[in-house]
């Protein structure tokens, strides 16, 4: 509850000057200092469970908060109350608030479904579970499909010695990659839709890439998962605390629901009243607002109608999504400046950057497009991020999908495959290392998770950025 204090302090003080004239950050004035605050909540969550784990693990809320102060406070001071106070608002009400809603319907409807029973977690078996992992991410959203398939996969290898890996590869496959082919797949494609672009545009123009990124991802997991069950033949056996049974699937009153989910999703794209409606001085479109209370009424009925038995052999715990809010809502707070400079374009500190994206004949650099969206969607969010670039290259989704669609799709790829760079590229990212750090599971730290990424992710993207952009 940490982070909402300083929301709830600023909505007291912002609400009157907010009424007024619309305010935005002059990113072109803005020098790179205004990212130290974003930079320092980085750190600490790369370094606060590896150097002080006690004192993370109990107040990480509080931490998190005061870098979201260091990031507040300044720019009311600099810009005023009511420009400080609109930037920070408008990011909470209409991104962070949209976006916790769904990870939190998904990872509570999502844990009412129950797959009982278990198989042993073999290299083809659990290579079988990333694919159809993979394939689900793009239906029900990386969210949906990670937190209906990391509890089987971590019972399937809760007694080899060698289990981590199953789950790095788990978050490349599917709480990321997967998840390219649909607007439901992943926010950035999301936020894509309802700026224009049409719902199976990323089907007919990223499955190359996803196909080719996503099989070489599976094939290394698969040689690497042989190498290492064929060591632990000599290892010494580790008693199976969850032994080999007939798999059934339970809490099936939860599949509706989840379909519900993304009818509300589709709903919001599809109807535009064009009503707006002012919340502490933010607009928020009444299309979105509908959405974001049928999605939430959907997870509460789900812990009506769930057994709660179900979700006790899931484990299913607050803790993750309660780890996810505080900390997200903190990044989102921090990233406002950034997000601020990007804006700027060349007038702004980051102009190096952007400028990479245009050749020299002025057109657009596919392939820095694509590198650029993926290296900053590994840290910051993703859907802003992607935001971003697509206005960089024109922001006209006519024009995008047609005559640009290669850049569109480095944008989109860059946007959803790199988001498995870092821990906190993308949500279920963090979500799924909680969940197995909760169960036991020696998972490795932000840097070690990084070296994972850098050895197996890096390589395949150069590959896949020299074939296909």
């Amino acid at each position: 509850m940490e982070t909402a204090v300083v929301a709830v302090a600023l909505l007291a003080f912002t609400q009157p000057a907010l009424a007024g004239e619309v305010h935005e950050l002059p990113g072109a004035a803005m020098s790179l200092w205004w990212a130290l605050p974003f930079a320092g909540l980085l750190l600490s969550i790369a370094t606060g469970p590896l150097l002080f784990p006690h004192l993370w693990e109990h107040h990480y809320g509080k931490i998190a908060a005061a870098w979201a102060a260091l990031a507040v406070v300044p720019l009311a001071i600099v810009f005023g109350v009511p420009t400080a106070g609109e930037a920070v608002l408008h990011t909470l009400l209409t991104e962070y608030l949209s976006f916790i809603v769904l990870l939190f319907a998904l990872f509570t409807i999502s844990g009412g479904i129950l797959v009982a029973g278990n198989i042993h977690g073999t290299p083809l078996v659990n290579a079988g579970l990333l694919l159809v992992g993979a394939l689900l991410a793009s239906v029900i959203g990386t969210t949906g499909a990670s937190m209906i398939l990391i509890r089987p996969i971590l019972r399937a290898n809760d007694n080899r010695p060698f289990n981590a890996h199953v789950v790095v590869f788990f978050i490349f496959l599917v709480s990321n990659i997967g998840g390219s082919l649909t607007p439901l797949g992943d926010p950035p494609l999301f936020v894509g839709f309802l700026g224009g672009v049409d719902f199976f545009w990323t089907t007919t123009n990223l499955w190359r890439e996803t196909l080719f990124t996503g099989g070489l991802v599976l094939v290394v997991f698969l040689a690497l998962d042989i190498v290492l069950h064929r060591r632990e033949a000599g290892a010494p056996k580790i008693k199976d605390p969850t032994p080999d049974s007939k798999v059934r699937i339970r809490g099936l009153a939860n599949l509706p629901l989840l379909a519900g989910v993304i009818g509300a999703i589709l709903l919001s794209a599809s109807w535009k009243p064009g009503i707006s409606i002012p919340v502490f001085g933010v607009g928020l479109e009444l299309q979105n607002l509908a959405r974001d209370a049928i999605i939430l009424g959907l997870a509460l009925l789900s812990l009506r109608v769930s057994y709660k038995s179900h979700r006790e052999a899931n484990g299913f715990r607050w803790g993750p999504i309660a780890e996810v809010a505080k900390l997200f809502a903190c990044i989102f707070i921090c990233i406002v400046p950034v997000i601020g400079i990007l804006k700027a374009g060349l007038g702004g500190a980051l102009a190096p950057l952007v400028s990479l994206v245009t050749s020299a004949n002025g057109q657009p650099n596919d392939l820095a497009y694509f590198w650029l969206t993926g290296a900053l969607s590994s840290f910051l969010d993703n859907a802003p991020t992607y935001l971003v670039f697509f206005e960089l290259a024109g922001g006209d989704a006519h024009h995008l999908m047609t005559e640009a669609a290669s850049t569109l799709a480095a944008i989109s790829a860059g946007a959803v495959f790199m988001g498995a760079n870092t821990y906190i590229g993308n949500a279920p990212n963090f979500m799924v290392y909680a969940i197995a750090r909760h169960r036991g599971f020696k998972m490795p730290g932000f840097f070690g998770y990084m070296a994972w990424s850098g050895l197996v992710l890096v390589p395949t993207f150069l590959i896949a950025g020299f074939l296909f952009f």
